[in-house]
């Protein structure tokens, strides 16, 4: 059989419609791709392989849909959106036993569109980190060169793809979570518009800042991704009411007449030269496909970082006292009294990251402290939104970097977490103004990805689509692949 972990959806679909392979095939091979190449990447908490051949050999039966792309696709799944009857952790001691009830709404989609989630992708512990390594169970490795971190929080979800364990998977973003590993790893990952995709059955960090959305290997792939998972949800709150447009509707290479704003600020102090010129490469790429790029400011962009872990850390800290040792979960055995369940259960279930963000929300929230913070960061991000808000008057899109270096030393930040926190800058305001974000294949420095993101006004992924494809046509970065997908050294 044909290496099928190097296709794309649409190859693999027309494998499967023209009954070249089954959906039992395809998902038999997927799990001996993730068995070769576990033990490099170390991208998987949990499989699923009895109820994936389950689905899949029932969808035999059934038949594939030649109209549903992604019928008889394998997924995978970061670890923090729940999964009925499957272990699902949030990469934490706290959670190393739960195993949830029901599904998230994004789930149920999954399965509406006939994919087979394969397993549970690792992940920094509740999504806090930018590297994976905060995890509880496992060190996930970049996919270009296990030395280096994958990046994160979806560490997992990017390099499963990159390296061809799988042709797309789930992750979130709450302040770059989807876009930085996409950009490590070399592959497209869209961050949508809050409100696109339900956050019903997701663990929370950030309310206000999460988003589920997809990673895969080619523009076209995350298109169809994102049309299965998007839609109004009654049991999310925060679930915007918008139709979902075809987001493949506009994938023809078209730029004419697109109107392209570069902020001076994506492109400052503290980015690597190799990545500030692939950005400016990127820019003239677009120019040459009809479209105009000119320079803009975000003047308030700079105050991302400290706004967003004011923000991020309060509503972590609410959102993490559910996690206290009582109804499920881990539960310290050596307590004497139920305050000793609450204080040794939370300290030992715990790492240290997610520790210190409780700490520096529950400081931003207490009385005498939450005006000085917490509403001061409410304040300047409203700033932080009408500064992309008065480009859009103008402009279409908005591109700059992904992240400002290209994937660092297994342990090289881990100690340091300004450095970590700071490694954000890029992603971070996008989540402030509730806006979608994108990360493509931009070019390479020290045989590492750089990842180019296109930023759109809400509910605008389409014209984000548009412009992806376009330079991802015109360009070759998107066929390069690691040494563990069968690229050259």
């Amino acid at each position: 059989m044909t290496k099928l972990y190097d296709k794309s959806l649409v190859e693999l679909h027309d494998l499967l419609v023209s009954k070249e392979i089954t959906a039992t095939d395809l998902t038999r091979a997927t799990f001996d791709r993730i068995k070769e190449t576990e033990p490099t990447v170390d991208a998987f908490i949990t499989l699923n392989e009895a109820k994936a051949l389950d689905l899949a050999k029932a969808l035999d039966l059934k038949g594939i849909s030649e109209s549903n792309v992604l019928a008889g696709i394998p997924i995978g799944i970061k670890d923090n959106i729940v999964t009925k009857d499957l272990l699902t952790t949030a990469a934490s001691k706290m959670l190393y036993n739960f195993t949830p009830i029901y599904d998230a709404t994004v789930m149920d989609k999954v399965y509406q569109a006939d994919m087979i989630p394969v397993g549970k992708l690792n992940m920094d512990e509740f999504a806090m980190g930018g590297s994976s390594e905060t995890s509880y169970f496992k060190l996930t490795k970049n996919a270009w060169d296990q030395t280096k971190v994958p990046g994160g929080s979806s560490g997992g979800s990017a390099a499963a793809v990159a390296a061809g364990q799988i042709p797309l998977s789930l992750g979130t973003d709450t302040g770059g979570s989807i876009r930085q590993p996409a950009a490590f790893n070399g592959i497209v990952g869209m961050k949508p518009t809050y409100g696109r995709v339900s956050r019903y059955g997701l663990i929370a960090f950030s309310s206000s800042l999460d988003q589920i959305g997809p990673l895969t290997r080619s523009v076209q792939d995350n298109a169809f991704a994102l049309n299965a998972i998007s839609g109004y949800d009654e049991k999310d709150g925060t679930s915007a009411g918008r139709s979902v447009p075809d987001f493949t509707a506009k994938l023809t290479g078209e730029m004419k007449g697109m109107r392209i704003a570069l902020p001076k600020e994506y492109l400052g102090e503290g980015i690597q030269p190799e990545i500030k010129e692939a950005i400016l490469k990127a820019a003239e790429t677009f120019r040459q496909l009809g479209a105009t790029v000119e320079e803009v400011s975000l003047p308030h962009s700079k105050y991302g970082v400290a706004v967003y872990y004011i923000i991020a850390s309060s509503e972590a800290s609410t959102n993490l006292q559910r996690f206290d040792g009582i109804r499920f979960g881990y539960r310290s055995e050596d307590v004497q009294t139920l305050e000793d369940v609450y204080i040794k259960s939370r300290s030992e279930g715990f790492g240290t990251e997610v520790k210190r963000r409780i700490m520096l929300g529950s400081f931003s929230l207490s009385s005498g402290f939450y005006d000085a913070y917490f509403k001061k960061a409410g304040q300047v991000r409203t700033l932080i939104k009408q500064d992309f808000d008065q480009v859009f008057q103008d402009f279409d899109l908005i591109i700059g970097p992904s992240a400002p270096n290209v994937a660092y030393g297994i342990g090289e930040n881990i100690n340091d977490p300004l450095a970590m926190y700071l490694s954000d800058l890029l992603t971070i305001p996008v989540n402030l103004a509730g806006l979608p974000g994108m990360s493509i294949p931009a070019g390479f420095s020290e045989g590492l990805p750089i990842g180019l993101q296109i930023i759109g006004k809400h509910f605008d992924e389409q014209t984000m689509y548009q412009a992806a494809y376009a330079f991802e046509q015109a360009t070759d970065f998107h066929t390069k692949k690691p040494v563990i997908l069968g690229g050259g050294k």
